[in-house]
């Protein structure tokens, strides 16, 4: 597979003053704002195909008829069909069946049928059977409805077999699946792994996304000053997401001064002062659905940064400088634990939950756990060419004024890494004088 990848020597590419010209979207006139929602830097039909491709791949070798796809980020990497995303997180009631061969059927939400019908990966579009069910109290009515719906396509289109994964559902209406006959299989964790090597047309949404996600970062770099409060910086930070056509932000990390310790403080109404840090994670679906995952932390001015904030800076620094260094196509994940930075005594309490993790179309597999959680939170794999890390770090002691977050994300080449988020750290910290 070849992996279309950056120089990271050729950082002066990027202009974040000019939020934002970037070599992924540059035309041969200079470059171009980041707006279109289906850049020509990506081939749309590309990336749906193999895409799909790769799923039913894992599907024929496995031995299933078909795939119920109730997970919104699933169905988008099946087919590329978006539809009230938001709502359809929390609401199960939008599902697509995928046989290994044969027509893909989408039970759609009433009159939104228009909107995935235009795909040439959504064969068909149904009424979902599940709408408002759960509402009305009437699921173990609709499970019925739906279970023989469903049945009847996997003996129609499943190739013979009568296995059938769901990736999530109500358990009413797998019992029900169960019941007519259907062998039911939560195939979550398979598709994840499916997921988990991106195609080349993959890469360059992840690209994409983070050249705007750096310039939503730019934007509130710029926006820092004394008065300014959290929530209108990260205000600032979805504005530029938004315009720059990406989706939305996963979660709300940007926090200052003391609220920077411990980590995972959203934001507020809270005003920065002179002096104090700011740090925050990306954590954006942008280009095509797919995440932007990096952090940083910068200082509201005037002045120096103390003493204190440049030695937890150039430790945060450290850690994923040190954590990149030591990846490779083909090494286990369990010695990339062993062999990460070693934290301090002091900061090992408030460390951050990964040495790094897959990403997508969010955050995915793998998870590679530090070597202290690895009993619990661990598990046995190798990287591969096409897999996608965010490397991370948070360095904050207990009981600490304040504590700084980094994060970079690599993709993973057949000989090495290459740095897809290629936003500039903060010179102030790391200019050798304490």
């Amino acid at each position: 597979m070849s992996i279309v990848v950056f120089d990271p020597d050729r950082i002066d590419e990027v202009d974040f003053a000019d939020r934002m010209r970037h070599p992924v979207t540059a035309d041969p006139a200079g470059g171009m704002w980041l707006s279109d929602t289906e850049p020509p830097y990506i081939d749309a039909n590309a990336l749906r195909q193999g895409r799909l491709a790769k799923l039913r791949a894992w599907m024929a070798e496995a031995g299933y008829g078909a795939v119920v796809l109730f997970d919104p980020y699933n169905q988008r990497y099946a087919t590329g069909s978006r539809n009230m995303f938001g709502y359809f997180l929390r609401n199960s009631t939008r599902y697509f069946f995928v046989p290994t061969e044969g027509p893909i059927v989408l039970f759609e939400y009433p009159q939104s049928y228009h909107v995935s019908l235009v795909l040439d990966t959504v064969d068909e579009a149904r009424p979902s059977k599940l709408v408002w069910s759960s509402v009305s109290n009437r699921d173990d009515e609709a499970a019925a409805a739906f279970a023989d719906e469903i049945v009847d396509l996997l003996r129609t289109h499943g190739g013979g077999s009568l296995k059938i994964g769901l990736d999530r559902c109500n358990h009413q209406h797998a019992l029900a699946l169960e019941k007519r006959g259907a062998v039911v299989t939560d195939c979550q964790a398979e598709i994840l792994a499916v997921r988990a090597v991106k195609t080349p047309e993959e890469i360059r949404c992840l690209q994409e996304s983070m050249a705007g996600a750096e310039s939503a970062v730019a934007a509130v770099r710029a926006a820092i000053k004394p008065g300014v409060s959290e929530n209108e910086l990260f205000a600032i930070m979805y504005y530029e997401v938004i315009r720059q056509g990406g989706e939305f932000i996963e979660t709300r990390l940007l926090s200052s001064g003391q609220r920077t310790n411990p980590w995972f403080n959203e934001a507020s109404g809270r005003k920065i002062r002179p002096g104090e840090l700011i740090a925050l994670d990306t954590d954006t679906i942008g280009c095509y659905g797919y995440f932007s995952d990096f952090s940083r932390t910068f200082r509201c001015g005037p002045g120096k940064p103390t003493k204190y904030q440049k030695m937890l800076y150039r430790m945060a620094h450290d850690q994923v400088q040190h954590n990149m260094g030591i990846v490779a196509p083909g090494m286990e994940f369990r010695e990339i634990a062993e062999k990460a930075w070693k934290i301090p005594e002091r900061f090992i309490e408030q460390r951050y939950t990964s040495v790094m993790h897959g990403v997508g179309m969010h955050g995915e597999t793998p998870f590679i756990a530090h070597s202290m959680d690895y009993a619990t939170y661990g598990r046995d794999g190798v990287l591969v060419p096409g897999m996608v890390v965010s490397v991370e770090s948070y360095i904050g002691e207990k009981g600490g004024r304040e504590g700084v977050k980094l994060e970079d994300e690599i993709v993973i080449t057949e000989t090495g890494t290459e740095l897809l988020s290629r936003f500039p750290y903060e010179d102030e910290f790391l200019d050798g004088t304490i």
